[in-house]
């Protein structure tokens, strides 16, 4: 009987073992969008902790497709096109080889390949684009590198045009 009332001391621990994860709760961590935010005080900060943002950290390389709704951020490497109804920042030290659909994108990595939709593109200081450009607006950095087409400024009716697209690259800098 003494080997009987050994038992139930086991028992006891084995409860004291499945309570040692549970007061660790490690679920409650959606401040990664805060802490991919950027850091400047405007108004789209809101905007920006309201939709989900995806990160592809600076020691991982991918190769695929990325489509959805919320916002990407890479940080390391990625071989593909990206689509989505959000923003696409490419981080400083980063690649991207791919075609770009976005919302707004922010280079400040390198980009080989061509934005085909955009309503903003910031070029940072760091950026480097290897391809062309559409997009409705523009912002380009000192210091940043770029090599191909630029049609920004202009609807889609009016691009489609002839004559339209030397236009919209001559008259860029007047």
């Amino acid at each position: 009987m003494a080997i009987f009332n050994q038992q139930p001391a086991a028992k006891k621990e084995t409860f004291a073992f499945p309570q040692d994860p549970a007061p660790a709760p490690i679920k409650e961590t959606p401040a990664v969008t805060d802490y991919a935010a950027p850091p400047s005080p405007s108004h789209k900060i809101s905007e920006r902790s309201d939709a989900k943002e995806s990160l592809i950290a600076s020691d991982i390389t991918i190769e695929g497709k990325i489509e959805g709704s919320g916002h990407v951020r890479i940080a390391g490497k990625f071989k593909g096109d990206v689509n989505v109804q959000g923003d696409l920042t490419i981080e400083k030290d980063a690649k991207l080889n791919g075609s770009v659909r976005a919302k707004r994108v922010t280079i400040a990595g390198e980009l080989e390949g061509n934005i085909e939709a955009a309503s903003q593109v910031d070029l940072q200081q760091s950026g480097v684009l290897i391809g062309d450009l559409k997009a409705a607006s523009l912002t380009v950095a000192a210091g940043s590198r770029m090599r191909g087409q630029v049609e920004f400024g202009w609807d889609d009716k009016t691009s489609a045009k002839p004559g339209h697209r030397n236009g919209s690259e001559n008259g860029a800098a007047a």
